[in-house]
């Protein structure tokens, strides 16, 4: 079980019939339990009659505010994600980023996998830049099928993201367009991952660089020019992105 803190506001995503949101409501301070499903809402808020430091939020979390619904302006998250959108409630959390102290999500293993990889490792891609960016993330249990009914036909994990991650150290804007730039950036290296990231640089580039112009912004930023998205690391991927865009001001003046 989490270890809950009676000065704690959690966030639950998809909290079912309540019975991770019965542990939080028994330390923590404040819990607001998030549903989608109509008849789980209706037993949720049955069940919060006793728990007078719960609130149910019935609806799609994807379409909520999660800092609003927190009721403090810092606050922990607790979830068991759907498989479908783990990675679109991922982007939720990152996008608040500067109120989240930390992040405790269940998911399917394979995506957990990705999503803690370090580089250079055949898992490592966008989510884990993008996961190490925001949160420094860990497996902390993986949790075999049979722990669920109905059993699900794959693995899944316990995955702590504990915030910040990299963009505080790097002095990037935790809760900026600069963050929305950046990751837009990640994903064109990453297009075709097989391919050198030279070539990835030069299909984003289009029009923007001149031919061979590529190789000096991979130079300035220290990339060698035969590397590959998959081996840099954080820092090494802000260091290109300050690269490319201050080239890209330059011109544009």
């Amino acid at each position: 079980m989490l270890r809950v803190r009676a000065d704690e506001a959690w966030v639950e995503i998809g909290a079912g019939h309540g019975e991770m949101t019965a542990h939080l409501a028994a330390a923590a301070a404040h819990v607001t339990a998030i549903e989608l499903d109509p008849p789980l809402v209706t037993g949720l808020r049955e069940r919060a009659k006793a728990w007078p430091n719960v609130r149910v939020a019935a609806g799609d979390v994807l379409t909520l505010d999660l800092a609003e619904l927190a009721a403090a302006e810092r606050f922990r998250v607790y979830g068991n994600l759907p498989y479908y959108i783990t990675s679109p409630i991922l982007h939720l959390l990152f996008a608040n980023a500067a109120r989240i102290v930390s992040a405790h999500v269940v998911m399917q293993l394979e995506v957990a996998e990705r999503v803690t990889a370090a580089p250079g490792g055949r898992d490592y891609g966008y989510l884990s830049v993008a996961s190490r960016y925001f949160a420094r993330p860990q497996i902390a249990l993986k949790i075999p099928p049979g722990a669920f009914r109905p059993a699900p036909k794959v693995w899944s994990a316990l995955v702590t993201l504990e915030f910040p991650g990299a963009a505080a150290e790097l002095g990037m804007n935790a809760g900026g367009d600069e963050n929305g730039a950046f990751l837009v950036f990640v994903q064109a290296c990453f297009a075709q991952k097989r391919k050198k990231l030279a070539n990835n640089l030069r299909a984003m580039a289009g029009e923007d660089f001149a031919a061979g112009e590529i190789a000096g912004l991979m130079s300035a930023a220290d990339i060698a020019p035969g590397a590959r998205a998959e081996e840099l690391s954080v820092p090494e991927f802000v260091r290109l992105f300050r690269v490319v865009r201050a080239r890209r001001v330059a011109k544009d003046t």
